[in-house]
Parts: C-alpha cells; structure tokens; sequence
C-alpha cells in the first residue's frame, strides 16, 4: 500500500513539473487556449441612463459601511488616521474569465465575490479618503486581452460604456469642494486610461485630479500619457499627475505583456510598437528610480483562505528597469496567483500596500496646498475660503 502511495505522488510529481513546463514553453497557445472565448460576441443591451444612480451597482460607494470591501483593514494597519478630503473612483481589474461570454453580467454571484477580493487587496490602500466608490460594470473576460478577434474589441467597449457612466454619476454626486483621485489596475487602468482621455484631457476637471494611478497597465509614453491630459509624476510631491508600473520578480519574461502592449493600438490611434512606457517608483514616487527593501513600509501578504492578510515591512525592493518593467528582485512567497515569467500582475498594489497609502496622502495634501510634513505649523498661502477650510479640519 505505501508503495503504491508512493508512486501515486510520483505520478502526480511528474504531471506537475509536465505541466509547468508546458506553461513555460507554450504560455501563449496555452492562455488563448484557455481564456478566449469560443462563442461569437453578442451584444449587451445598454444601461438605463440612471442606472448608477442605484447604490446595487456600486461595491463602494460614498464613505462606506461595514461590508464596504475597499474599506477592509489589514492586520497591522495604521489606526487614527486622519480622512484625507479626497474622493476617490477605483476600477477594479478583471474578475471574469468564462469561455462562453464575452462580458459578465452585473449581478453574477461568482464574480462579484471575487471582485471583493480583489478590492479588499487593490482598493484599500485609498481607504482613508474620505468617499471612495468603486463601480460594478459589465467588465470584459480576460481573453479578450488575448486576441486580435473584433469580439474582443467589442467587449472592451461595451466595459468602458459602463464605467463611463459610472464616472459621470461619481462626478455629478460627490462635493464639488473634494478634489478626486483616480485609480485602476488592469483592466482598470485600461478603462482608467481612456477615461482620462475623454473626461480629463483638456477638461476643467484635469484641475481636480490630485493623482491618476494607471497600475498594471503600460502606458506609453509617446503615444498614451500625451492623450491623458496630465503629466507623469516627477516626484512623490506632486500633484496632478500619472503614476504607472508592473511588477516582476527575476529573472523576468516580459514577452507576453510586451506583445499584449503592442496588441492595442495608442491613446492617439497610432500603433505603440516598442516606445517606451511609464514606470514611477511606488516607494519612492519618482520615474526610473530604484529603493531598496528596507524602503518599502510593508507588503500585502495574504493567508491562504484569501480572507485575511498581515502587512510586512522590508520584504521587497523596487525598481524600475531600463525597459519600463519594475523589479521586485527574487520571488517573495505572496501566493499561487503568480503569472508566467515571475510576473507579479495579480500583487501589483498588495507589494506597496504601505507605500502606495501614504502616496495618495502625499499627492492629495498637494493638491490642497499642503506645508512641507516637516513644517506643519505654518499655514499655506490660502487662495479661497474653500482650501482653507479643508486644510483647517485636515491639521486639526
């Protein structure tokens, strides 16, 4: 009996590591394979006009309550924060991976409890502001990132509709007073990307933008970042900017996204081809720039039920490669959701969990005009009642 055992785990041993190495060799046939739907596109009746004006259709919304996902605190999260007076539209990355539909539906059980745990992951590191709202929307699978099929287009379009709309009702609800942050990560930031261009570029909102967090996404620099209407952050300082990276562990394979951002044609309608893309440092906030791993204030480390998770600090560096990547140096152990090539997609955000909190912080009290951290007695030159009036609940 305890042969046979043995040679059952053999057996398995063996299927494993013929698995892994088909994935290693053949990833690309292999996730089209798996991920592109089969079905012809069919599409989606539209939205009601006001159909975002239903809270249903938020996973947050406002200042939150207690199942609120993007509101969710880690162990070993600050406590007594002050709110920081911003709003906040998160778009959460792709949570649908079916064969058989080109687009979820808004209301799908299984997607949903999915996508709470990804916001609970993605979406909390902005949790301090004082309204965050995260829309549910008609999002694309996940294959139609991978083929040059018109469905896949169309999908797309059909998640952007959405999230557009989303972002009007967000606009025409929150305070007008409350300068907003926008924030995406895959999927998201792709949507985030456009919607930067069609509601930012050029617009008088772009003076209400404290930052724009386009995470997991390349932005090109020639022919994505010209079309968004604000510049790349220069410094952690800084507001009303862009921010970008993707992570990868070493030694990197980064043929997969590299032909996935060549895939999709620019912001200006051009073909990206190889221009180089955004990297800004989420330890340090600046581009092309490198901190080690004492620098980084604590990393998302989630249990393995995915209901709980620890912040630890020190676990891993950043750094902007030469070729737009951020590299995390070897492998930390966050979980099983790591993409071929030591491509840390899926923990993007959880790997700066800390760093990226206290951007957002910094970049808002920018906006508002904020004194230096080290100075906080000496009041800005206020312009108007209004900042004023932030900046006085903010330091007191």
């Amino acid at each position: 009996m305890a042969r046979k055992f043995l040679y059952g785990v053999a057996i398995l041993v063996v299927l494993v590591i013929g698995a892994l190495g088909a994935l290693r060799y053949w990833a690309k046939e292999l996730t089209q394979f798996t991920f592109v739907p089969v079905v012809p596109f069919s599409a989606a009746p539209p939205l009601a006009a006001n159909a975002y004006a239903d809270p249903a259709m938020w996973y947050s919304r406002g200042a939150g309550g207690p199942n609120d996902p993007s509101r969710w605190r880690p162990s070993g999260a600050p406590v007594g924060e002050a709110t920081l007076p911003v709003a906040v539209f998160f778009i959460h990355p792709t949570s649908h991976f079916d064969r058989l539909h080109w687009n979820s539906a808004i209301d799908e059980t299984l997607i949903a409890g999915r996508t709470e745990i990804l916001l609970r992951g993605l979406a909390t590191p902005f949790s301090a502001a004082a309204e965050v709202w995260a829309p549910r929307y008609r999002q694309a699978t996940l294959g139609a990132f991978l083929t040059d099929r018109p469905s896949g287009r169309k999908a797309l379009d059909v998640a952007y509709g959405d999230v557009l709309a989303a972002f009007d009702e967000f606009i025409a609800t929150v305070d007008p007073r409350l300068p907003i942050v926008i924030a995406g990560h895959s999927q998201g930031a792709f949507h985030l990307m456009h919607l930067m261009q069609d509601r930012v570029a050029g617009k008088p909102l772009a003076a209400r933008v404290a930052a724009a967090y386009a995470v997991g996404w390349p932005v090109s620099l020639d022919h994505d970042l010209p079309e968004m209407g604000l510049p790349a952050c220069e410094g952690p300082d800084q507001a009303g900017c862009v921010i970008s990276w993707q992570s990868f562990a070493e030694p990197a394979e980064t043929d997969m996204v590299r032909e996935a951002y060549a895939r999709f044609r620019g912001l200006d309608g051009k073909p990206r081809g190889n221009s180089p893309f955004l990297c800004v440092n989420p330890v340090t906030g600046r581009p092309g720039d490198a901190a080690p791993a004492q620098a980084n204030p604590g990393t998302l480390v989630p249990d393995t039920a995915l209901t709980g998770a620890s912040l630890v600090p020190g676990l891993v560096p950043a750094r902007c490669a030469p070729d737009g990547f951020l590299m995390i140096g070897p492998a930390p152990q966050l979980g099983p959701f790591v993409a071929p090539g030591n491509n840390f997609h899926v923990y993007d955000i959880p790997l700066f969990w800390s760093a990226l909190r206290a951007d957002v912080a910094r970049r808002v009290k920018a906006w508002h005009g904020a004194p230096p951290a080290k100075d906080a007695r000496k009041a800005p030159d206020m312009q108007t009642e209004k900042t004023a009036g932030w900046w006085r609940q903010w330091l007191s």
